[in-house]
């Protein structure tokens, strides 16, 4: 005789929502109570035709009540440990095997997820394999650009990590991210972003060039500055990025030691802050301010980056990634973004 199907259950906490005792959802559905316990307790799995009647009787899903058990890929670890009981992860191969992320927000909005993590178990049904999945930190608000054509063209899913310049390359650094966007250089500044990369790195990394973008003050409409130093001297609540960010390195010198009182945790964190009238004023790029309908000073030109391993032509997500940065659609697309400036979109560099 075969062993009986091993499914994760929930009729329990269904039960639970509707405050219903074992004895009325017996009822509802058409069966036995000493049924129900022995399906909540996992003594029981119901046949097909009391599993639809459980689902009836819930209004939902017979696969909201019933899971197979996703089976941990072989070598799997968390990239960082669940920040609750249950989450949402998503899984990639990265490094030396499968890498599990715990779901967080995204400026791709919400991603699909390939299972989910409760009790010390992983259950679910995953969505993606895992070498399909690119997992990139990074704060470029345009970051969909390159995740619409990384699905078009290469059937590959982008998973952005918001995060800080050195926050991205200390992922990048440990193995447990393919590319770490970096913007901690002016356009004209000496060594530019290799000579981060190379303190916080070392060598054997490659820098793939995205574009130049506008950073600078964004502010409410109706204040009027003629000048960078004018908004600097006046009275104004500043919203600041965390340390290791572009915008929070420019923030800095402008105000020489005065430290933001409101913290953000990306461009946009910032416009929305200036635009719900949480700060007067604040650093980040032309575009998020342009979306926001806010006025804005521009500061300086940077060189974004985007940090690749050294072993990149090896991993054809990565490959395909340099592809699509150095495609005419993307760079017309890229540049056509108010402050960004596609011209140098494609460039690589080695860092020795």
């Amino acid at each position: 005789m075969a062993e009986p199907m091993e499914l994760e259950n929930f009729v329990r906490v269904w039960r639970l929502r509707r405050n219903w005792s074992q004895e009325e959802l017996a009822r509802a559905a058409g069966l036995s109570r000493a049924g129900i316990s022995a399906i909540e307790m996992g003594r029981l799995v119901p046949s097909t035709a009391a599993a639809l009647a459980l689902a009836t009787a819930f209004g939902c899903r017979v696969e909201d009540l019933f899971r197979r058990p996703l089976t941990k890929p072989e070598g799997a670890s968390w990239a960082w440990a669940p920040a609750r009981s249950r989450c949402r992860y998503w899984a990639a191969e990265c490094g030396d095997g499968t890498r599990l992320y715990p779901v967080e927000a995204t400026p791709l909005g919400v991603v699909p997820h390939d299972g989910v993590y409760e009790d010390g178990k992983l259950v679910g049904q995953a969505e993606t394999e895992p070498g399909r999945t690119l997992i990139m930190a990074s704060c470029d608000p345009a970051v969909g650009l390159l995740a619409a054509a990384l699905a078009r063209t290469a059937d590959v899913r982008l998973i952005v990590l918001p995060r800080p310049s050195r926050a991205a390359l200390a992922l990048l650094g440990q193995g447990l991210v393919h590319a770490a966007g970096v913007h901690l250089s002016r356009a004209d500044g000496q060594g530019g972003n290799a000579s981060v990369v190379k303190d916080e790195l070392g060598p054997g990394y490659t820098l793939l060039r995205v574009a130049r973008w506008e950073e600078g003050i964004t502010f409410s409409p109706g204040r009027s500055f003629g000048s960078v130093q004018a908004a600097v001297h006046s009275d104004l609540s500043w919203v600041g990025r965390e340390s290791g960010s572009g915008a929070r390195q420019c923030l800095d010198e402008l105000l020489e030691g005065r430290v933001p009182k409101k913290l953000a945790s990306d461009h946009r964190g910032v416009t929305e802050a200036v635009r719900n009238g949480w700060a007067d004023a604040g650093v980040c790029l032309r575009l998020t301010s342009e979306e926001a309908g806010l006025d804005f000073l521009g500061v300086r030109e940077e060189v974004y980056d985007l940090c690749l391993p050294g072993s990149w032509k090896s991993d054809h997500r990565l490959r395909a990634l340099v592809n699509i940065v150095r495609s005419s659609n993307y760079r017309r697309a890229l540049g056509d973004l108010p402050g960004y400036n596609s011209a140098v979109s494609g460039e690589l560099e080695r860092i020795v």
